[in-house]
């Protein structure tokens, strides 16, 4: 009988999950009942040092890429870039916003936050170098859930987007390394609008400028300038945060196992 069970236990399990392929993007569910699904990018060597812990960029896409194709989402930006450079050293995480019911949807900064709690939990993020960029409606995102959790990002990357957030404090963004981008003819989002919330922070006086690039007779799809510069990218990767972001799994399992 004790075999039986045995075997009926061992029936019903489950077989483990398979890891992820390196070097390309995978698409995945939303981890919780009303999240974003999402792509993955996970940089290749991730699995031979179990140690070793990784860059984590995430990406929010614009209006256009709203929907439930997730294939979608590597039009524009990061996603469509590394599909030319499979050899990042970064984990990219490219979330999807549902399909639009009116023109107003925005991204909501508590299902990111969800979101990026359930990555750190399953992947090795270095906490000090987590950064943030978006296009267009994801610009607004970057600014938006910035402005809300400053301590998180090591950088940020705002393109064609601007902030909205009146009432939030421009100064608790004072020392985090911002790279915003804008082409001068935008007739989508003002640029002048858009370099408002950039002059705002740089007044605060921090510890590091935010930078600004402007392209001249570029109208709305700065975008692809921006993200095609790899000296962008160099700075990007460069950022690291002295303080690391708060809530990292693996940390907090290494306190509890030292406390016992």
């Amino acid at each position: 009988m004790a075999l039986a069970a045995a075997a009926t236990i061992a029936a019903t399990k489950k077989p483990p999950t398979p890891p992820l392929p390196e070097g390309v993007q995978t698409a995945q569910p939303a981890p919780a009942a009303g999240g974003y699904p999402y792509l993955i990018f996970k940089p290749r060597g991730y699995d031979a040092d179990r140690t070793q812990k990784w860059p984590l960029v995430i990406f929010l896409h614009g209006s256009g890429e709203r929907g439930t194709d997730i294939e979608a989402v590597k039009r524009n930006g990061p996603p469509k870039i590394i599909a030319q450079h499979a050899g990042s050293p970064f984990i990219l995480v490219s979330p999807q916003l549902e399909a639009a019911s009116d023109e107003d949807r925005r991204w909501d900064t508590a299902k990111l936050d969800q979101l990026l709690a359930s990555i750190r939990a399953k992947y090795r993020v270095d906490s000090s170098r987590i950064y943030l960029t978006g296009l267009s409606l994801g610009g607004y995102a970057t600014w938006a859930w910035a402005l809300r959790h400053p301590e998180m990002f090591a950088a940020i990357v705002p393109v064609a987007g601007l902030s909205e957030d009146k009432d939030l404090d421009p100064c608790v963004l004072k020392d985090i390394p911002i790279w915003a981008f804008h082409g001068d003819q935008d007739d989508v989002v003002d640029p002048q609008a858009g370099f408002a919330i950039v002059k705002k922070v740089d007044a605060c006086k921090g510890s590091v400028r935010p930078r600004m690039t402007i392209y001249p007779q570029m109208t709305h799809g700065s975008w692809e300038p921006a993200y095609d510069d790899p000296a962008m990218w160099r700075w990007l990767l460069e950022q690291r945060r002295s303080v690391p972001a708060p809530g990292d799994p693996q940390e907090n399992s290494k306190k509890k196992a030292d406390k016992k």
